[in-house]
């Protein structure tokens, strides 16, 4: 374990944001598995590797376990998630995180490298909206390359089933009213618990500016009605903004991985 002078277990941390995020995502290993099984399927077990909105480094963390001679770069924006990222790979010279705004034109030049094996990520670009969406998905066919591939997990549905949906709603709600129940802790409880620590209370700050306050309830995964939500927009976007190939790989009851190829 990982212990700062001032008590802070950045491997608690990270422990405790994977607890958080599978409460919305029970799936969430079987998602990363596949997505893991589709780097080495495709570039190999020594991938330079892009985690885009990378948060803690979920993805970097199971990425280097799985392959020891692989090298990740994370970027995102939050200073809070990327003091736990950094506290927690501080011993890790195959991962290096950078800040950078994934809306802003000039991102990329905040990355130690021009090119990418692959570039991953999961559960974060449902937070854009579809222009600059369209827009960030022309940038990856520039970041990836020839050959590489680009790996998305987030929340995919068909829109043509609307009683299925419903159902599958409903059944998730009730799953995680449950384990609340039982102590599970919710996307705010845990930003509460952050706020409260002593060495992430200056970070936890400055992400309450930067983006919000994320402390009061909220279903902070819903998808809203100007995003886009369906495997086919997905895929469709991806071809053409500049990836060959385009296509779902693997899907749960709400979510799926989209991976394309350049």
């Amino acid at each position: 374990m990982t212990v700062t002078a001032s008590g802070t277990n950045w491997d608690a941390w990270q422990e405790s944001w994977d607890r958080q995020q599978e409460w919305y995502l029970p799936d969430r290993e079987e998602r990363f598995r596949v997505m893991l099984d589709l780097v080495e399927a495709l570039v190999g077990t020594e991938p330079r590797v892009l985690d885009l909105a990378c948060g803690t480094g979920s993805i970097t963390d199971r990425l280097l376990r799985r392959f020891p001679g692989a090298r990740s770069t994370g970027v995102d924006l939050d200073p809070a998630l990327l003091t736990i990222a950094r506290g927690h790979f501080a011993d890790e010279p195959r991962a290096a995180f950078v800040t950078a705004d994934l809306t802003a034109p000039d991102w990329r030049s905040a990355l130690p490298h021009r090119t990418y094996d692959v570039v991953l990520t999961a559960t974060a670009l449902h937070w854009l909206d579809e222009a600059p969406l369209r827009r960030l998905y022309g940038e990856l066919a520039e970041v990836v390359r020839e050959g590489g591939a680009f790996l998305n997990a987030d929340h995919m549905t068909d829109e043509s089933a609307p009683r299925i949906n419903a159902a599958v709603a409903a059944f998730h709600t009730a799953r995680k009213e449950r384990a609340l129940a039982e102590g599970a802790v919710d996307w705010s409880h845990w930003w509460r618990r952050l706020a409260e620590d002593e060495t992430l209370a200056e970070p936890a700050a400055r992400r309450f500016a930067l983006l919000g306050d994320p402390r009061t309830p909220a279903d902070h995964a819903a998808p809203r009605p100007d995003r886009p939500t369906t495997v086919q927009w997905h895929a469709d976007t991806l071809r053409a903004q500049g990836f060959a190939e385009a296509r779902q790989a693997w899907c749960s009851t709400t979510d799926a991985v989209m991976v394309a190829v350049r």
